[in-house]
């Protein structure tokens, strides 16, 4: 049986698998397959889907973040760090319509100096950035970026991901 299809069987039964009390380790079972499925999806998004790009490194965080995300037209992606983000922008730039990224990150790149490298290299693509703290005086964002502060609501989340569907890519001449 394949990998999706497990996940789709354990999904359809985890509302009343959750009614019922479900058991720690089959909570983490279900949390695994589905977060499996979610990266294999990641690598092989449909033709002409956009892509919102979650860029997080606590794990939970991001995956409350993609969890909101996967409930607009976006296909949704998680990176665990800036470095992460730009390999995947280097395939998939074009495709990639929002991204939301912590300023806090992982590794030798924060959230603003990844949203100054996506204005220059892919400028189409609508950038949100996130903390828990305002970002230091002389890291200003790059103009057209968003500041939401967390802890971020899911509404203001879904608002940005509905006016980076909305405004679609030129397309390339």
């Amino acid at each position: 049986m394949k990998l999706d299809q497990i996940g789709q069987a354990l999904a359809s039964c985890y509302d009343n698998l959750v009614a019922e009390g479900l058991p720690d380790e089959l909570a983490a079972l279900v949390r695994r397959v589905d977060r499996a499925e979610r990266e294999a999806r990641a690598k092989q998004p449909a033709p002409g889907f956009r892509i919102a790009l979650v860029v997080e490194d606590e794990d939970e965080t991001r995956e409350l973040a993609e969890s909101v995300l996967e409930e607009t037209d976006l296909h949704v992606v998680g990176c665990a760090s800036a470095e992460q983000a730009l390999t995947y922008l280097q395939e998939h730039g074009g495709e990639v319509a929002l991204v939301f990224a912590d300023i806090r990150l992982a590794g030798d790149m924060d959230g603003v100096q990844l949203a100054r490298a996506i204005a220059t290299l892919w400028p189409c693509t609508r950038l949100v950035v996130t903390s828990g703290v305002d970002p230091e005086p002389g890291e200003a964002l790059p103009e057209g970026a968003v500041f939401i502060p967390k802890p971020w609501r899911a509404f203001d989340v879904l608002v940005e991901a509905e006016r980076a569907s909305r405004d679609r890519a030129p397309p390339i001449a």
